[in-house]
């Protein structure tokens, strides 16, 4: 799904945030970076890119950062049906926005850039989110589902737009858009966005995409797509999965 074909199909490529310190995994990530802690075997960057492959994108960007090297020999050895390039963070950690800004000049032509937390493991068909990214005409698609946590994104039930952010913990709020009917979703760690709203990253060099969210919310299209039918697991805790993790 990476390349413009007759039908018109969009071209994705996809980027796997794989740069963090990986402290909530710690002391799992003391020698290694998150992405190369094994679940049933495997390490983490390896059940994405499997992901990448299931979903037919075949242009894939990894950034690194800790212990860069041990990813970059990973992927140099991985057996991928596409091109997997390294967008190098060594000299300074960017987070989402900052890293997706640093590493766009690698993303060629795409029309479509599927994001994807290293630490995020689901069934969710990432066929099928594109396919609804498409369709509704959205300017950011983000995988939201019910689930417990701290903090939430605030959806208008109808029309599935952002409108806003809430900590339940603190009483924070960020509401940009009033909602007519709210429902709170958590954030799954996926998202799918048009390159042209790249444009909207700020030249620094850190940031997060989450407040760009909001910031354009009310001027974009930024939809949730619900998947709560799938399995899904944040494995970046290592107080959660260290039976499973190793």
């Amino acid at each position: 799904m990476n390349k413009q074909n007759d039908n018109n199909t969009p071209r994705v490529t996809a980027m796997v945030f794989a740069a963090g310190l990986g402290t909530r995994l710690y002391p799992l990530t003391a020698s290694r970076p998150k992405a190369m802690v094994r679940y049933q075997g495997k390490p983490l960057i390896e059940w994405a890119l499997e992901k990448m492959a299931a979903a037919g994108v075949r242009d894939v960007i990894v950034n690194v950062h800790h212990f860069a090297d041990q990813i970059i020999d990973f992927v140099r050895g991985y057996p991928f049906d596409g091109r997997i390039r390294i967008s190098d963070e060594r000299a300074y950690l960017r987070d989402t926005a900052g890293g997706l800004k640093f590493a766009e000049p690698l993303c060629g032509d795409s029309d479509l850039l599927l994001l994807y937390n290293v630490d995020i493991l689901s069934t969710i068909d990432l066929r099928k989110m594109l396919a609804h990214h498409i369709d509704t005409g959205a300017d950011v698609t983000l995988a939201v589902r019910q689930r417990q946590t701290a903090r939430y994104l605030v959806f208008n039930q109808d029309d599935m737009r952002l409108c806003g952010w809430k900590n339940i913990k603190t009483g924070e709020e960020i509401m940009p858009v009033e909602p007519a009917r709210p429902v709170d979703l958590a954030f799954s760690g996926i998202h799918v966005l048009n390159r042209s709203f790249v444009d909207q990253i700020p030249s620094v060099e850190k940031h997060s995409l989450t407040p760009l969210y909001l910031q354009n919310a009310d001027h974009f299209r930024v939809l949730g797509y619900q998947h709560q039918e799938d399995d899904w697991m944040d494995v970046g805790k290592y107080e959660e999965f260290r039976n499973v993790l190793t």
